[in-house]
């Protein structure tokens, strides 16, 4: 799990990511995110809705999936982005770890969020 610092808490902030922020998307994702300057750090919202699967144990075991995928990379954010990463596919519940953290590292290299890894 990643810090309580880097999570988001109330949904005003987060209205703010669905209205000012831009989209990056595959078939199984969606990765909502703008830069904030009045921040000193990053913060991540993980959305999964109960279209996505019935069972809080499944939504809650996506959920913690990939706020672990994330806090092993977070190394790689160097700017106060504030994050939604909105989940509209079952599939992602059978998905591989390894195909898994690849989707999620692709959309944030394509929103610019994740530096270059060293």
């Amino acid at each position: 799990m990643i810090l309580r610092l880097n999570r988001f808490h109330g949904h005003g902030s987060l209205r703010f990511v669905y209205m000012r922020g831009k989209t990056v998307r595959n078939n199984q994702l969606s990765l909502k995110y703008v830069l904030n300057n009045r921040r000193d750090t990053w913060r991540l919202a993980i959305v999964v809705s109960r279209k996505v699967h019935k069972s809080a144990v499944v939504r809650n075991r996506i959920r913690r999936r990939l706020y672990e995928i994330i806090r092993l990379n977070q190394d790689r954010i160097k700017e106060p982005f504030d994050i939604a990463l909105i989940i509209f596919s079952p599939l992602i519940a059978e998905l591989e770890q390894d195909k898994l953290e690849k989707q999620i590292i692709e959309l944030f290299e394509q929103a610019g969020i994740f530096t270059s890894h060293s």
